[in-house]
């Protein structure tokens, strides 16, 4: 995905994602969360309710040539999410598992552009007083 195609910002509830710095915040403060399970985040928060398979998480987090428990890996940092999402995958507020076939972020998620500039004031010509 195009970096400059992705938003600065999302919010989702009462938590908002700067997926650029890399930070998660409830009600304006910051919850820690490593960087895999951002990563991850971030992939579900950037496509909102369509499936992301396991596969492209494996491409997006781990180069062709690391070997390691790749469902380990995924599973943990879905944990770490709903964890701090206070998310549950028997009842999913936020992170959906779609069986066989990897996960779906179900919540509304707006956009955060920046603030938009006022626009420029139409000058009035100065009246002088006599």
């Amino acid at each position: 995905m195009d970096h400059a195609s992705v938003p600065r910002s999302v919010r989702f509830g009462i938590f908002e994602v700067d997926l650029r710095a890399g930070e998660l915040r409830k009600g304006g403060l910051r919850i820690r969360l490593q960087e895999q399970p951002f990563q991850v985040l971030s992939m579900l928060l950037e496509q909102p309710g369509q499936v992301v398979s396991r596969e492209e998480l494996q491409k997006k987090l781990w180069c062709q040539d690391t070997f390691v428990d790749f469902d380990h890996g995924v599973n943990t940092a879905i944990n770490k999410i709903r964890q701090a999402l206070g998310d549950s995958a028997e009842n999913p507020r936020f992170v959906e598992t779609v069986a066989r076939r990897g996960y779906r972020f179900i919540a509304p998620v707006e956009t955060i552009g920046p603030k938009p500039l006022r626009p420029p004031q139409p000058r009035r010509p100065h009246r002088q007083s006599l």
